[in-house]
């Protein structure tokens, strides 16, 4: 039988006395929590113990003796150890003890049935009590590990699982006045930390006040007012409205009073208050740098040239599509009257530019303010500005797609008249029908005239296609900026790069000594997450645009001229 047996590397300087932890019978294990010196009385210790038990809810129990040998003298000493079995009756009696002029480690157990026991091989695992108490181990993947690494995972969860429970029975250092004097990781004090403290008492009010603002802002959004029609399209459309009622999400969650009922949901609500205060910390550096040297005004300035040279640009394609383009002879007619119906659009668009003009400078510095909410705010705002200021390339397109798909499914139901064939609308299916002739007269001349105004109307629809786009593309990647930022958690990658214990996917051991006759002792030592893992596991949910549909899917609505919109929020419903 093999007994393994966990010591914390801070109770190797301990005095001489008992060793106190807990028994797990089921993998044979001790896991040894602290070292109680004399002087102490057993029935005193007894009764700390239970008191202890009832606390952590931890079956806390004296497991063996502990023996600092240095002079021959202590002999006495160890014997008086050894017969405090007979006191505590554990079964096993646990004894440790360091050699004298020895780096070796004597470690015997007791039973009280010792039949077959004298056979029994010990192995003695060092482990750092402080980082398996803070640490927080996280299983394997069942769908990669193997039953055995299952099997091991469960047996370190107990381990890690008892130490962290026993944090009760840290609090108390041997100088602390009572009768039971300890040795354990934070024996030499309790931690702690004044401004940690001050910042607890200070987050109460603070608390208070954030929620009953929150409250309020909640009580607005929710009003029956913003249901109406308008409101409840603007609301649901813009990013920047989005990304609000997002943070407002994240800050009720942070403020709330209500206590994390595990680590994991505590290390949620860090991860949201990192993830917020470095997106407002990053808004504010870009607020800053807005404003200095008049740079909105430059801006500003910009915008409207700008606008005036899209136009051109726009103008001047229209101009060539109505001419010959690349060489393609083009329905002369729906050619001039598609072109000109476009430039008309971008003739009232660049009217309505240069109408907004004077107040553009002024609509800037009131939507520059707005970076104080965060980096990912003013995002969203720009996302939204890009989106207003193509609004007649989304026209464009939209005008181009709908007189393509009509002509795509014209010629489509045409040809299937041609076939002796037509669509059945309740069983959705292509079932066979009978036309008389005037009927195939009128869908010949039909299909014929559908047919050769097709390459006029898919070249329109093709090049705002492009242009819609690479709008569409410049959108998707601010969106995932701001998914990136809401999802990434900046905390949990923080702890893994300076406390890499913290967050542990396993153990590894270091043999330290071995010899033929003597325990094995071995270390313990934490194997941290990798990054990529952390990101998978703690990244927070976020109300991101995401590809709504398949690329196949997608390349066959561009192919019909269906009307697409790759970029739709988690809330709303798939078609």
């Amino acid at each position: 039988m093999v007994l393994k047996i966990f010591f914390p590397i801070c109770c190797s300087a301990a005095e001489s006395g008992l060793l106190v932890g807990r028994w797990i019978p089921e993998q044979n294990s001790a896991v040894i929590l602290a070292v109680i010196h004399f002087p102490f009385i057993p029935g005193q210790v007894k009764q700390y113990l239970s008191e202890m038990q009832h606390a952590t809810q931890v079956k806390l129990s004296v497991l063996g003796s502990w023996t600092k040998t240095k002079q021959a003298k202590e002999e006495s000493l160890d014997r008086f150890l050894e017969d405090l079995g007979t006191i505590f009756s554990h079964d096993p009696w646990i004894q440790l003890s360091k050699e004298k002029g020895s780096k070796f480690w004597s470690c015997s157990a007791s039973w009280k049935d010792s039949n077959g026991n004298e056979e029994d091989e010990n192995i003695l695992v060092y482990y750092d009590q402080r980082k398996v108490m803070l640490s927080q181990l996280h299983p394997q993947d069942p769908v990669v590990s193997s039953d055995q690494k299952t099997v091991e995972a469960s047996k370190l969860v107990a381990v890690f699982d008892t130490v962290a429970k026993s944090k009760l029975l840290f609090m108390k250092d041997r100088y602390d006045e009572g009768p039971v004097k300890l040795t354990h990781w934070q024996s030499e004090g309790v931690e702690a930390s004044i401004i940690v403290e001050l910042l607890k008492q200070a987050s109460v009010p603070a608390c208070m006040l954030i929620t009953f603002l929150l409250s309020l802002v909640c009580g607005v959004c929710k009003s029956r007012v913003l249901t109406f029609w308008p409101l409840s399209f603007i609301w649901s459309k813009l990013s920047t409205c989005e990304q609000l009622g997002h943070r407002l999400q994240h800050l009720q969650i942070i403020s709330s009073k209500r206590k994390a009922p595990n680590q994991t949901q505590l290390m949620r609500k860090a991860n949201m208050f990192l993830s917020l205060l470095i997106d407002m910390t990053l808004g504010i550096l870009l607020m800053s740098w807005l404003y200095q040297k008049n740079r909105i005004g430059h801006l500003a300035n910009a915008l409207v040239p700008m606008a005036d040279h899209v136009a051109q640009q726009l103008q001047d394609l229209l101009q060539w599509l109505m001419g010959v383009p690349a060489g393609l002879k083009m329905n002369r007619a729906l050619d001039q009257v598609l072109g000109r119906f476009f430039l008309y659009h971008i003739h009232l668009w660049i009217s309505y530019i240069h109408l907004m003009s004077p107040f553009i400078e002024m609509i800037l510095w009131h939507v520059g303010l707005s970076a104080c909410l965060g980096l990912t705010v003013a995002l969203s705002i720009v996302s939204d500005i890009i989106a207003l200021m193509t609004f007649h390339i989304y026209c464009f397109y939209v005008y181009g797609a709908r007189l393509y798909c009509l002509k795509i499914y014209g010629l489509s139901s045409l040809w299937r008249l041609f076939r002796g064939k037509k669509w059945n609308v309740l069983r959705q299916r292509v079932d066979s029908c009978s036309y008389d002739l005037d009927q195939l007269f009128i869908g010949t001349l039909l299909f014929t005239i559908l047919l050769f105004l097709l390459p006029t109307t898919a070249l329109y629809y093709l090049v705002f296609t492009l242009l819609r786009l690479l709008v569409v593309i410049v959108q998707g990647l601010i969106h995932l900026l701001v998914d990136l930022i809401n999802s990434l958690p900046f905390y949990s990658v923080i702890l893994r790069l300076c406390r890499s214990y913290r967050l542990a996917s396993g153990v590894k051991f270091r043999v330290l000594e071995q010899e033929a006759g003597k325990p094995l002792r071995l270390l313990m030592q934490i194997n941290p997450l990798t990054y990529g893992r952390v990101v998978q596991l703690y990244k927070l949910p976020t109300y991101s645009c995401y590809p709504k549909d398949s690329w196949g899917s997608l390349c066959k609505k561009l192919l019909v001229g269906e009307l697409i919109y790759p970029w739709k929020h988690k809330g709303e419903k798939q078609d």
